[in-house]
């Protein structure tokens, strides 16, 4: 079996979990993640045994290194030269300048949902259109929360055939880590109506009719989604038989608030620490079964999402689309999922 040699561009909040998930896996190997200059970044990759390069090709930038304690093996262009493709994990909106790049070197890429589906006119989600991707070029991982939103969406489409959505979403404010964004004491809605969230979903599944409005408010650790979604006549389903079906999707958790007293998003996250995840992660999508309501043919449904870490596998299935390891996307899901868990022992 020929091993995929994977660069990881950016080694940051996305980026070291991407890393870590690519190295959990027999069919492919890290051989590089870049970093823009010393930092403590740079002593996780090493313990991780990631071989380190500059973001950039600048031989200046290059040489802030050489007073350090980290070995840089280059630039950018020699990362690519040894690389079959890209995860690109730098911050939005260096998608173009990126991409110039790669096309250069002559190696496929995968950017994250901070950068437009224009970019690469192509958009990837595990469940929705893997093979679409199939043996693509460049493609884009969509953001956390359409990733979200197509975990429990998708399976509804493809029972009932049609599906129309309207969705609230609750954004957190700021990454736990980040210290440069607010608001601190406030409520703040997204002017731009819709929001970007739920049209993003048409680009990998242009069939559901979906839009969204957004709030961002002074929490870090999660998103939520409260969602209404209108079925069309004749569906056959039932509250219990939707919550029955999300219990069999991969990477979605239902769960009873109430039952088991994780009614908050806080409870989720410490839920998803005494599990044993690395970093407090969840990789699935968490969705309240005491919160799932149908009535007639309208569904209510709230949602969390754990916005460093759902699109994580999704980048790995994403690998074997474009790689054309695994047409079949659960057969994917299933490899990556496990994988993962012997990784870290969960």
């Amino acid at each position: 079996m020929a091993i995929v040699k994977v660069a990881i561009n950016g080694y940051g909040t996305i980026g070291k979990r991407v890393a870590d998930a690519v190295d959990a896996q027999d069919d492919m190997e890290v051989v590089g993640v870049t970093k823009t200059g010393p930092s403590f970044g740079c002593e996780m990759a090493v313990r991780k045994n990631f071989d380190i390069y500059c973001t950039s090709d600048d031989p200046e930038m290059i040489r802030t290194f050489d007073s350090s304690p980290f070995d840089c093996r280059g630039g950018l262009r020699d990362l690519l030269a040894i690389s079959d493709v890209v995860i690109d994990c730098s911050p939005g909106k260096m998608g173009k300048e990126n991409l110039e790049k790669y096309v250069e070197a002559g190696i496929k890429s995968i950017f994250q949902g901070g950068e437009k589906h224009s970019l690469t006119g192509l958009s990837y989600t595990s469940c929705a259109n893997h093979s679409e991707n199939f043996g693509a070029e460049s493609t884009r991982v969509v953001s956390c929360n359409t990733t979200g939103l197509s975990r429990t969406l998708v399976p509804l489409y493809e029972h009932c055939g049609s599906l129309k959505v309207e969705c609230t979403m609750i954004r957190r404010a700021a990454d736990p880590g980040d210290s440069k964004k607010g608001p601190i004491n406030a409520i703040k809605p997204v002017l731009k109506v819709p929001s970007h969230h739920g049209p993003d979903v048409m680009t990998v599944k242009p069939e559901i009719e979906i839009n969204s409005l957004a709030v961002a408010v002074p929490t870090t650790i999660m998103h939520l989604h409260a969602i209404i979604a209108d079925l069309p006549e004749g569906h056959g389903l039932s509250t219990e038989s939707i919550i029955e079906m999300w219990k069999e999707t991969p990477r979605v958790i239902v769960m009873n608030g109430e039952g088991n007293r994780i009614t908050t998003t806080a409870e989720v996250m410490e839920m998803a620490r005494d599990i044993g995840r690395k970093w407090g992660d969840l990789h699935e999508i968490f969705v309240w079964e005491d919160g799932v309501r149908l009535v007639g043919n309208r569904l209510y449904y709230f949602q969390a999402i754990h916005q460093e870490s759902d699109v994580i596998p999704e980048n790995i299935d994403c690998i074997r689309a474009l790689m054309e390891i695994e047409e079949n996307w659960e057969n994917s899901v299933k490899k990556t999922d496990e994988a993962i868990a012997r990784y870290y022992n969960i």
